[in-house]
């Protein structure tokens, strides 16, 4: 397990430092100007010139992109050519909230689909497996944004069980922090539980299917038995990869729904420095979304080589 997490680990430098580059170039190959972003369209050439002096946009290319990875590499992500802050106090500030909301989502994800999943394997070809399917593609083929406004509609406006627009932290309250998170946090978690569904029921029903499975009934071990301790903590390997998976698809789903919900999460903050082309916020943004996944992906090998000791010695 140690030698896995060190091979790892020295993978995971040299792919964020392409990360940390390849940030960069995207965010510079976009069409459009900071600078006549940051002056106004109706700006003279000489406030243009002035304008890109004083963001460090008049440096050569390469002197720009060696700032830029020489600074990512020690912590220091730049200074936001609109917010007059740091990067990372920037996203410091909103990234609680992007957090809570993400966390929230996966575990309705987690709650909703992985036990969907499951009732389908354990009866196929049934009605609970066709009414698991049918839910499963429901949300699946409904993006977020839709799902997110449906709940305002209803639950939001025509039965004001919820607020909308408003962000009340953990500090101030479980409860309200829950009450004001809860339908932006359904429109994510319901969209990733319909593919964590399909791939639980999928995966158990493989598992379901192999000798060993029924060797053990055939020995007459209780069903609960066979299915808790055998069956899927066998299926929990693919599982993790879906959960890994949701973990990012949330993260890209938060820009979203946080500007639907108007949450002051790095979603928004994402959303209005694209408008803006404020490269070093947009900069951060992909390095620590890049960052997050490259960590989610290093935690589910552990797990596979948790689950699977075999994995681990590879």
């Amino acid at each position: 397990m140690l030698n896995l997490i060190l091979r790892r680990l020295v993978l995971f430098i040299p792919m964020w430092v392409g990360v940390s580059v390849l940030s960069f170039v995207i965010v510079h190959a976009t069409p459009g100007d900071p600078a006549a972003a940051f002056v106004g369209q109706d700006a003279g050439p000489a406030s243009l010139d002035a304008a890109r002096a004083r963001l460090g946009l008049d440096l050569p290319y390469w002197h720009q992109l060696y700032n830029w990875v020489a600074g990512s590499l020690t912590g220091d992500l730049g200074q936001s050519f609109f917010l007059g802050r740091s990067v990372i106090e920037a996203i410091v500030e909103r990234l609680p909230v992007t957090l809570s909301l993400g966390a929230l989502s996966l575990l309705i994800a987690m709650a909703v689909g992985i036990p969907l999943g499951a009732i389908a394997a354990l009866s196929p070809n049934s009605w609970k497996d066709a009414t698991s399917i049918g839910v499963s593609l429901t949300f699946l083929s409904i993006p977020e944004f839709v799902v997110g406004m449906l709940l305002i509609y209803l639950l939001g406006v025509e039965l004001r069980w919820f607020p909308i627009g408003r962000y009340v932290p953990l500090s101030e309250g479980f409860l309200p922090w829950l009450h004001h998170l809860a339908l932006p946090a359904l429109a994510l978690g319901l969209s990733q539980s319909a593919l964590l569904a399909r791939m639980t029921r999928a995966s158990l029903l493989q598992v379901l299917r192999a000798d060993y499975i029924r060797t053990a009934r055939a020995k007459g071990l209780p069903e609960r038995i066979v299915i808790g301790r055998h069956a899927f903590k066998n299926a929990l390997i693919t599982i993790v990869t879906v959960i890994g998976l949701s973990m990012a698809l949330l993260l890209s789903g938060a820009f979203i729904t946080e500007a639907l919900f108007q949450l002051p999460g790095i979603g928004s903050l994402g959303v209005n420095s694209v408008l803006r082309r404020d490269y070093p916020v947009i900069q951060g943004l992909l390095l620590i979304a890049s960052s997050f996944i490259l960590v989610v992906n290093l935690l589910v090998d552990i797990l596979y080589g948790l689950l699977n000791p075999s994995v681990s010695k590879r």
